[in-house]
């Protein structure tokens, strides 16, 4: 995606028809709205011709002829740096064997920890950064990128140090340490002595070194249980990082109440959560994160509650879950459509999934909305209807991009 003229952040959309979405997954379409954005940040949105730049020589001016505006979308769960795949895992899956079977078998999260322990920190990037370049086609300008694969502390290091040099002008990168992602082979089965690592020396380092936004852990049968997970995240709590859990993908471990206390951000996956961790979530201002391509890639029969969540008035996010292993998923679009098509959520909430939705379960309220004073993140689109966001599969109707204020067009994107 190549840079247009602008070589300042103040940038003036002209002809605009914004649509911005609300928690609730409802939408307000204008109608011929201008947008200034100066100093990186969305400063004035007017009707169409009250605001005008021809008295200042640096603001640029981009006529977007009447196309839908949206916030940049933001992609709050993937696992975006790896070395290797994990292909023979998926032709294993579609003749039958399990998660569970893969993973006893050697395979799983342990087989791309091997090999990204093996890859220097320049290949990591090389990798990760072309990931993220095509997932910018679909519209993306902030992502959140997850540790997880290195389960030691100088591969977790070498991550998020990969994670720091991802972000830049082009997109937004959030850093997680989710060094509970898989009990390393090294640690012999002592899931106890494991955390112990993790709280008493991987956490804090990492730390000093500025290397963490949140704290994330895997608490699913194939994982760590509550208990397990509880001083890592109380740890981390007690050092000012908020966390997030990936939570009842693969069964019902009835464990959020022993985390409310600590008010999780977010909790990732949920299909086999059950009501009475719903009803605490509630109390609570904890995102759902649905990850439908990873239900859809493990055809898992079972679904999120999203009647339930919906109910309640737990606001409900989407996201990739990009890994090499259940979800090597690049586009948001896709994963919007798949909310829709396999979660029965309407084309609005997937939108609030992965705009204002998404920037609650980062822990983030700069972003996710077009609105003074919030991020200068924007994503144009060439569709007749903002439905189109959630209705194409395999195309990107992206017309431009937006990161505060420098703007990004990539002529092939476009219809």
């Amino acid at each position: 995606m190549s840079l247009c003229s602008n070589n300042s952040s103040d940038v003036l959309i002209t002809n605009a028809t914004i649509v911005n979405p609300s928690v609730d997954g409802s939408w307000r379409i204008g109608d011929g709205e201008s947008i200034l954005i100066k100093d990186g940040l969305i400063r004035e949105i007017r009707q169409q011709g009250s605001l005008k730049a021809q008295d200042d020589q640096n603001v640029t001016v981009v006529d977007v002829a009447g196309r839908f505006v949206t916030p940049g979308l933001i992609d709050c769960h993937t696992h975006l740096i790896y070395a290797g795949n994990r292909a023979t895992e998926f032709a294993d899956r579609i003749v039958g064997k399990s998660y569970q079977e893969i993973l006893e078998n050697g395979g799983g999260i342990l087989s791309t920890v091997e090999e990204t322990r093996r890859a220097p920190i320049d290949r990591l990037h090389e990798l990760a950064s072309t990931r993220l370049e095509r997932m910018t086609r679909f519209g993306l300008t902030t992502v959140e990128v997850k540790s997880g694969y290195g389960l030691n502390l100088e591969t977790e290091t070498k991550m998020l140090k990969v994670a720091r040099l991802l972000d830049g002008p082009r997109a937004r990168v959030i850093s997680t340490f989710l060094g509970a992602h898989s009990l390393p082979t090294e640690f012999h089965g002592d899931k106890v002595r494991y955390m112990d690592y993790l709280v008493n020396e991987v956490l804090p380092k990492l730390t000093d070194m500025n290397l963490v936004d949140i704290v994330d852990g895997f608490c699913d049968q194939v994982a760590f249980s509550a208990n397990e997970l509880l001083p890592y995240f109380e740890r981390a709590k007690s050092m000012g990082l908020p966390i997030r859990v990936h939570l009842d993908q693969l069964g019902d471990t009835d464990s959020f109440n022993a985390f409310s206390h600590l008010a999780p951000i977010s909790v990732d996956h949920l299909e086999y959560i059950n009501d009475r961790s719903i009803e605490s979530m509630a109390q609570g201002n904890t995102v759902a994160v649905l990850v439908p391509t990873a239900s859809y890639f493990l055809k898992q029969q079972q679904k999120p509650p999203v009647e339930k969540l919906r109910y309640y008035g737990i606001p409900l996010a989407l996201a990739t879950d990009h890994n090499p292993g259940t979800s090597p998923v690049e586009s948001l679009l896709l994963a919007m459509n798949m909310g829709c098509v396999l979660f029965g959520l309407t084309p609005s909430e997937a939108l609030s999934g992965v705009t204002i939705n998404a920037a609650h379960a980062l822990g983030v309220s700069d972003r996710g909305r077009v609105d003074c004073g919030m991020l200068g993140d924007l994503a144009i689109w060439d569709v007749t209807d903002p439905v189109e966001l959630s209705y194409y599969m395999g195309h990107t109707p992206l017309w431009a991009r937006v990161v505060g204020g420098m703007v990004f067009r990539d002529d092939s994107s476009s219809r």
